[in-house]
């Protein structure tokens, strides 16, 4: 009887057991509604398109339209481009756009953490790093296609650029938030300034590298596509390129299309990245509770 007693779940536990589920049901029902208002938009919109294409009231010519794009990626995918098959060209710009997000990200990480940790070196440093933001990034492709050529350095040089600065600022910024008093007591405890960086700042500072690198990617993305397009022997970019000059819409949709699909999935695997290395985090301040 007595056994019985302790293993029978009482009021309370049946409480919490109701309120998870329906909690579960809440969070079920909202991604629903997520999911159907974004199906929505894109059917209203691309159902737009091509009604608004095959009734005349927008120039295919100009506009293209949803089947033209879809005719395009099946040449693409089946027959390959005037650069070699789709496959390569993804290849290219990929290759281009990961090495760029990669050595940016280090060199933001370690040149932000370093100036904030060190107020003289950021002040000696600040009018470089304020001048070499604010040089327009159309002028550095350019720059680079003349160093570098038409093969992936330039675009790779580009991508460094773009994903160094937005990631430096991130980390400079995360660094000066430290908690003093943690470094303080990490230095009565004898801790080298190295132990104090590693073990204090960057933990410390991590949220804030951590969510510069959703924006960072975009931009590496962004860099090996505008180098491509300034001149380049393959890549997305230069389909584009080719799509503009021949005046095909379809083909420039087409190669949007693709891109905007390797930045969802590269953005599925910061997220997934970020949540690995941010899980002591409560839930609601993550960005995968915005969805954003």
């Amino acid at each position: 009887m007595a056994a019985e007693t302790l293993t029978r779940p009482g009021p309370a536990d049946t409480d919490e057991a109701t309120a998870a589920r329906a909690a579960r049901s809440r969070r079920r029902n909202r991604r629903l509604l997520i999911l159907g208002a974004q199906v929505l938009i894109v059917v209203v919109v691309i159902g737009g398109w091509q009604l608004g294409a095959t009734q005349g009231w927008l120039d295919k010519f100009t506009y293209g339209s949803p089947s033209g794009v879809v005719s395009q990626l099946k040449t693409w995918f089946s027959q390959g481009t005037a650069t070699g098959s789709i496959w390569h060209n993804i290849a290219v710009t990929m290759q281009e756009t990961v090495l760029g997000f990669l050595i940016g990200t280090v060199a933001g990480v370690v040149l932000g953490i370093l100036l904030g940790r060190f107020r003289a070196l950021a002040d000696v440093a600040a009018p470089f790093i304020k001048a070499g933001n604010s040089i327009p990034r159309v002028v550095l492709g350019s720059i680079f296609i003349m160093w570098f050529g038409l093969g992936p350095s330039g675009k790779v040089a580009l991508a460094v650029v773009l994903v160094f600065f937005s990631v430096f600022f991130n980390a400079f910024q995360g660094t000066r938030e430290v908690d003093r008093n943690f470094i303080a007591n990490a230095r009565i405890l004898g801790a080298s300034e190295w132990r104090v960086t590693t073990q204090v700042v960057l933990p410390s500072a991590m949220t804030w590298i951590v969510a510069s690198l959703h924006a960072a990617f975009g931009f590496a993305l962004i860099g090996a596509i505008v180098g491509e397009v300034l001149g380049a022997q393959a890549g997305l970019g230069q389909l584009i390129e080719q799509a503009q000059e021949n005046f095909n819409a379809n083909g420039v949709y087409a190669g949007i299309i693709i891109i905007a699909a390797l930045a969802l999935i590269a953005e599925f695997l910061i997220t997934r990245f970020e949540m690995r290395v941010l899980r002591w985090r409560p839930s609601e301040l993550s960005g995968d509770a915005a969805g954003l």
